[in-house]
């Protein structure tokens, strides 16, 4: 009888489990688990994602429907106070080091930029992810509105996410934008979210070029 691995376990596959449960010890915290693992939550909180879960009800029982299956991924299904305690109490350096592991390992794999010059070519955008003020009282945006920030710096060449990070929604684009830095050469592509006369001059001293749209008041003369 032919077996055949569903996609949620091909693309496990990138991560290499030993360096998973390395980096799951090294970040642990807090108490020591009994039935559940990191591993769990990482497996739930991925097919959540990729299947839109919308709430700690949905993702449990998407997954209680999907339990004949979670055994060849090395995963159980949680219950919603499991999945809740571990999502709250546990460190999220250990998905940043994941994240680290897994850029690193597909730099190695993934073809060039196909454009007619050579220079290595990055593109800078942020977008606001909308979070309920109640829920997350820490991520205050508004009055009555709640809201982190996703800030990513995109490599051409393979289009990989080579900066990526999360702030509170108040945080300016170019204040991320100041933290990256480009290889000697390289084009970056901004929009006006990231207008600072003083970050393009020391991108120019850097041997940076950008691309950006002008600003209806700026003064060039």
């Amino acid at each position: 009888m032919s077996h055949n691995n569903t996609v949620l376990s091909q693309l496990l596959k990138l991560l290499l489990r030993h360096e998973f449960e390395t980096l799951s010890k090294q970040h642990h915290s807090g108490r020591s688990f009994r039935t559940a693992s990191r591993w769990c939550q990482f497996v739930t909180l991925v097919m959540a994602q990729l299947s839109g879960r919308s709430s700690l009800r949905d993702i449990v029982d998407n997954m209680a429907a999907q339990s004949h299956r979670l055994y060849h991924l090395g995963a159980t299904k949680l219950s919603r106070s499991n999945l809740s305690r571990i999502n709250e109490e546990k460190p999220y350096q250990l998905y940043e080091a994941l994240f680290g592991k897994l850029l690193a390992r597909c730099q190695g794999v993934v073809p060039g930029h196909t454009f007619g010059f050579s220079n290595p070519l990055y593109s800078l955008d942020a977008t606001t992810i909308d979070l309920c003020l109640s829920v997350f009282p820490w991520a205050e945006f508004r009055s009555t509105k709640g809201a982190v920030k996703l800030h990513v710096g995109l490599n051409h060449s393979g289009y990989l996410p080579e900066f990526v990070t999360v702030t509170n929604g108040k945080q300016h684009d170019v204040t991320a934008g100041r933290a990256m830095k480009f290889p000697k050469g390289s084009i970056v592509v901004i929009d006006k979210g990231y207008n600072d006369y003083e970050w393009y001059k020391s991108l120019s001293d850097q041997g940076v070029s950008f691309v950006t749209r002008q600003k209806s008041n700026a003064n060039i003369g």
